[in-house]
C-alpha cells in the first residue's frame, strides 16, 4: 500500500500543474521538420508614368529688341511660282503653315520653297475650328498633320497655328501630346489687297510682330506682289525680316 500511493504521487502534479509542449510563458512553439516558415511580403511599386508635357506658349509677338518681324503663310492654297522666285533672291526666312486637305496635290510646290529655305509648319489636316471639339478630334488634326508633313519631308514641325486662332486647353494639351512646342498666332494681318490690319496695339508695324499673310481667294494682287509690297513697309519702318524658329525654340 505504502508503495502504490508513492508510486501515485510521483506520476501526478497538482491541479494547475500538468504542462503542454510550449504552453510557458516566453516558451516558442517548436517546429517540425517539413513546417514551412512565413516569408515577408513585398509590395511591388508601380512604374511611374512620365510627367505629361507642358503645355505651349501662344504668342501672336515675340518680345525682343531685335528690330524684326516674321512673315507667316497660312493654308496652301495659293501657289504663285513667282513667290518662289522672290523667297530665294530675297532670302526670306517665311514659315509656312500648311493645312493637307487645303495643299492637297500641291505638295511639290512646297517641296520646292522648302529648297530654298522656307520651314514647314503645322495648320492641321482639315483647317476645322478646334475650339470646344473632344481631345481625340483635336489630337487627331494636329498629331494626323505632324505624320503627314513627316511622311512628306521628313520633318516634324514644332510650331502649330490653329484655324481661325481658335482654340481652349484642350487644344493646347493635344498640341503638347504631338510634339508641339509654341502656338503661334498673330499681331498683324496682310489682306489680299495688300493692307495691313492689326488685332492690338498701334496700328504700325513693332519689332517682334508676327504677321499672318492668309490665303486669298481671287486677291487683286498675287502672292509675289502682296510680300513685295509688305517688304517695302517693314523697310520704311526700319524693320528687317528674321525666322521666327530662330527665336522660338525647337524641342
Amino acid at each position: 500500500m505504502l508503495l502504490a500511493a508513492l508510486l501515485l504521487a510521483a506520476g501526478c502534479g497538482g491541479p494547475g500543474q500538468h504542462r503542454v509542449a510550449g504552453d510557458d510563458a516566453g516558451e516558442a512553439p517548436r517546429k517540425g521538420r517539413g513546417e514551412l516558415r512565413e516569408q515577408p511580403r513585398t509590395t511591388r511599386t508601380p512604374p511611374r508614368r512620365p510627367p505629361a508635357p507642358a503645355a505651349p506658349p501662344v504668342i501672336d509677338h515675340i518680345r525682343t529688341r531685335d528690330k524684326v518681324v516674321f512673315l507667316t503663310y497660312d493654308d496652301g492654297a495659293e501657289r504663285d511660282p513667282r513667290f518662289i522666285d522672290l523667297v530665294r533672291e530675297r532670302r526670306l526666312p517665311v514659315s509656312l503653315f500648311l493645312t493637307d486637305s487645303v495643299v492637297g496635290p500641291g505638295y511639290a510646290h512646297f517641296a520646292r520653297l522648302r529648297a530654298v529655305g522656307a520651314s514647314l509648319q503645322n495648320h492641321t489636316l482639315d483647317h476645322s475650328a478646334l475650339r470646344g471639339l473632344p481631345y481625340a478630334g483635336q489630337r487627331a488634326e494636329i498629331c494626323g498633320q505632324q505624320r503627314k508633313l513627316r511622311s512628306r519631308f521628313g520633318i516634324r514641325p514644332h510650331l502649330f497655328r490653329p484655324p481661325y486662332g481658335t482654340y481652349d486647353t484642350t487644344t493646347l494639351r493635344a498640341a503638347a501630346d504631338c510634339g508641339i512646342t509654341a502656338v503661334v498666332l498673330w499681331r498683324a494681318t496682310l489682306k489680299g489687297d495688300g493692307d495691313l490690319t492689326y488685332t492690338e496695339g498701334p496700328d504700325h508695324l513693332n519689332p517682334g510682330d508676327i504677321i499672318s499673310i492668309p490665303s486669298a481667294d481671287l486677291p487683286p494682287l498675287s502672292l509675289a506682289d502682296r510680300t513685295t509690297r509688305l517688304l517695302r513697309e517693314i523697310e520704311r519702318r526700319g524693320l528687317r525680316v528674321a525666322r521666327l524658329e530662330d527665336y522660338v525654340g525647337s524641342p
